[in-house]
């Protein structure tokens, strides 16, 4: 008896043109993945070399002082105060929920809270005398801010985050100012003006000094010519950012939390103060500028290299990184 040929059937031969495609498809998959990860490697390296994040600033673009937050990319720029008065000096919430700011839209330099969009506006402080530059601690329980309601001068103050519990961490006749956290929330690093020998007045040297959270041993970090201020702490508690004279200029500097290792980032022919880190620590944003304009900036502590933010005949000036 003759045998029939072999022939494939149907099936038989779908089979086999699924087999081919699968190979073909495996080929290719591996060609295109000897070069894909390296394609996303620089990507990646791109994308760490910019900043990133949402900064809130203040403004006069529009007439008054207000208070914008933007993009790192200069995108979604919004005013979350939107009020004929006077709003400055912002500070954030570490859980990007909220932030404090002061305000004269009752009358007189209040402290107030509100939602990071702008709403449920708060007011927390009710003094006749002046209660501004606040700064939410790190667990989100208090703030720090000046005030001077001791007739004396402006002084340290803390109070709860819903405006309880007010009470002085100094109390002496120097002006002081400027006031913000160590990450861990356990230091309170400040601006005291030191008076010259034979100098009353307020335009004497400041420097930086530290002390505990409830306002116990007092320790002065700078001891430079010129005056110094706005120091704030990095996120890893490591160093301390803050602005300084320096040849009649004010630049950016950077030092160890003990004060030693002092370094002049920016210098540079312009005006450079205000400086907030960024949440991972790579970055910072100053103002920059001139007595015809200021600008928002933000430079690499590695590399220095610098992006201007804002672009505004305005004044813009003190930045905050927010943890958004």
């Amino acid at each position: 008896m003759k045998r029939k040929p072999f022939t494939l059937n149907k099936s038989s031969e779908l089979k086999k043109k699924s087999m081919k495609s699968l190979i073909i498809i495996f080929t290719i998959t591996t060609l295109l993945g000897c070069d894909g990860p390296n394609k996303n490697k620089k990507a990646s390296a791109i994308n760490m070399d910019e900043p990133s994040g949402t900064i809130a600033f203040t403004s006069s673009r529009d007439g008054n002082a207000e208070i914008y937050t933007v993009n790192t990319d200069g995108t979604d720029l919004r005013n979350i105060t939107n009020h004929p008065s006077f709003e400055y000096s912002t500070s954030g919430s570490p859980n990007g929920k909220f932030v404090a700011f002061y305000s004269n839209r009752d009358g007189n330099s209040e402290i107030y809270l509100s939602n990071t969009d702008g709403t449920d506006v708060k007011r927390l402080t009710d003094h006749p005398a002046k209660d501004v530059l606040p700064s939410i601690s790190p667990d989100a329980k208090t703030i720090v801010f000046m005030s001077e309601r001791d007739s004396l001068s402006r002084d340290v103050y803390l109070m709860d985050i819903d405006g309880s519990n007010v009470k002085a961490l100094n109390h002496n006749s120097d002006y002081e100012e400027s006031p913000s956290w160590s990450p861990d929330g356990s230091k309170i690093i400040f601006t005291r003006q030191i008076r010259l020998e034979n100098d009353t007045t307020h335009a004497a040297n400041g420097e930086i000094f530290i002390m505990n959270a409830d306002g116990s041993n007092v320790k002065r970090l700078t001891n430079k010519e010129g005056y110094d201020s706005g120091a704030v702490f990095s996120p890893n508690g490591e160093q301390i950012a803050f602005y300084g004279l320096e040849n009649n200029l004010w630049d950016i500097f950077l030092m160890d939390a003990d004060g030693s290792n002092l370094i002049n980032l920016t210098s540079d022919s312009t005006e450079c103060y205000s400086p907030t880190w960024s949440p991972d620590g790579k970055w910072l944003a100053y103002v920059a500028g001139n007595s015809k304009n200021y600008e928002i900036w933000m430079i690499n502590i590695d590399t220095k290299k610098r992006k201007r933010l804002t672009n505004s005949p305005g004044r813009d000036e003190q930045p905050e990184w927010l943890n958004l």
